[in-house]
């Protein structure tokens, strides 16, 4: 009989542990309006919160201080489907962070201080529909494969950070894209904007206000201009264009350059052959003087 107390006791506790892992235990200073669901928000955390139950869903962490995230966070959620980091201190989100989150379909990292986004932050997130990466005014770089591998994504929001270009290959990485925030940037237009402002022309309608709002300032004078204003003319000097003239002037200038360097080869050895003759005579002359 005591071993079957034994197991019963064995199987209460296996089953209280399990319990405390799957959601029964909401942080200390959190809600928990359903097992899967943990709001922290306006907590005034210095950290994330602990323990998070591990099969959490929802994770809502917005209006707080918490200043960064661990790259190994996502390992032990790989249920998470929505994360809150709104309105917080993160100043980088380390590459890799964010590679095992498979199931992660919205993310909120506006209004932190991030300073850029670098190729892998977001690892191969294929099921990440919504990005928010809005109002972090010291974002002032996108790298190009920052978002390689979204092809799920379906909006992106870039608005009101500090960014002055943007390499319109960072946008043609995603495929299933439908809307895209880029206003309150303090763009310049010079030939590297060229390329992105001739996709919003073409793309404007994935844009909530179209090219409404946005502006650009003159290379020459700083001047703002709406880009309502501008046209593809605008940036006719970025558009190199050779004729066959330009063709021959290169083509013979190659020649030239190839000629003189064959030239300037043959003076070369031919004055070190020579001043080696010169300098034997000279010595040839200067033993017979001493015999």
């Amino acid at each position: 009989m005591l071993p079957c107390v034994q197991r019963l006791q064995l199987f209460v506790l296996l089953s209280s542990v399990l319990r405390s892992c799957q959601g029964q235990n909401c942080p200390a200073s959190c809600q928990c309006p359903d097992p899967h669901t943990v709001n922290c928000s306006g907590r005034g955390l210095a950290r994330l919160p602990d323990p998070i139950p591990l099969d959490v869903r929802r994770l809502l962490l917005s209006h707080n201080w918490i200043p960064g995230i661990p790259s190994d966070f996502l390992v032990l959620y790989s249920d998470l489907v929505y994360l809150d980091l709104r309105n917080n201190s993160l100043s980088r989100i380390e590459p890799g962070t964010l590679s095992t989150s498979s199931r992660l379909v919205f993310l909120d990292l506006g209004c932190n201080n991030l300073t850029e986004i670098p190729s892998g932050t977001f690892g191969e997130s294929r099921s990440l529909i919504k990005l928010r990466l809005g109002s972090n005014p010291s974002l002032s770089m996108v790298s190009k494969d920052a978002f390689l591998g979204l092809t799920s994504l379906r909006e992106l929001e870039l608005d009101q950070n500090a960014l002055s270009g943007l390499d319109v290959g960072v946008l043609g990485q995603l495929p299933s894209l439908r809307v895209v925030r880029l206003e309150g940037n303090p763009w310049e237009c010079n030939c590297n904007f060229s390329k992105l402002f001739a996709w919003l022309m073409e793309n404007r309608h994935k844009l909530p206000t179209g090219i409404q709002g946005m502006e650009c300032s003159l290379p020459v004078d700083g001047r703002r201009v709406a880009l309502s204003q501008l046209s593809e003319d605008s940036f006719r000097e970025c558009q190199v264009t050779l004729t066959l003239t330009d063709y021959f002037i290169v083509i013979f200038s190659g020649i030239a350059v190839s000629v003189a360097a064959i030239l300037t080869s043959f003076f070369l050895a031919s004055t070190v052959h020579c001043f080696q003759r010169w300098s034997k005579a000279n010595k040839t002359d200067e033993e017979e003087s001493d015999a």
